[in-house]
């Protein structure tokens, strides 16, 4: 897997500028905030999400050995809506943006990595779209359970129901169906 040799990589050549402990429900990245570090997930599990109103919209999660990133702030430096919180209490390594794109630049072979790990982001949202698209909760469970099944183990039901558009309630029945 590209993420996973990514993390290799990260590891190996002290990318990690700092380790940080955030604690439960803690806000990582807030809304409206530029943010160009990358977040190696060590332990623990995080949430990426915006407002819709008064309503939180989850839209991607990373628990261990995971990278998230606020993309859009990543690539251009600019505010982004999403904000990042702990879901439990969480170790993360940070990667600021200047140190990784150092490394990329040294060796074609990390520059083919990003390229990929950047196609999977983009392979990923394609999926996720159709996701949010499919009008039967049924379906998008079904559809996030053969992709991710650690998921169901990692982050709580609340977090996944929210992140597949239905109900705790219903997505519990879905479980045990």
């Amino acid at each position: 897997m590209k993420q996973a040799d990514l993390i290799s990589l990260i590891t190996v050549n002290n990318l990690i500028e700092k380790t940080i402990v955030v604690e439960r429900n803690e806000i990582l990245k807030y809304e409206m905030t530029v943010d160009t570090d990358i977040y190696f997930v060590k332990e623990g599990s995080l949430r990426a999400f915006v407002y819709d109103g008064d309503e939180e919209r989850t839209i991607r999660f990373a628990y261990q050995n995971n990278i998230l990133v606020s993309i859009d702030s990543f690539l251009t430096e600019k505010p982004s809506e999403f904000v990042i919180q702990a879901i439990k209490r969480s170790t993360i390594h940070i990667i600021p943006k200047e140190r990784f794109l150092h490394f990329i630049a040294e060796d074609q072979l990390h520059l083919q990595l990003w390229v990929g790990i950047m196609e999977d982001l983009v392979l990923q949202q394609i999926e996720r779209e159709k996701d949010l698209l499919i009008s039967s909760p049924k379906e998008r469970f079904e559809r996030v359970m053969k992709r991710s099944p650690q998921l169901f183990q990692e982050i709580p039901n609340r977090h996944i129901a929210n992140y597949l558009r239905m109900t705790p309630e219903t997505l519990s029945r879905l479980k045990k169906s």
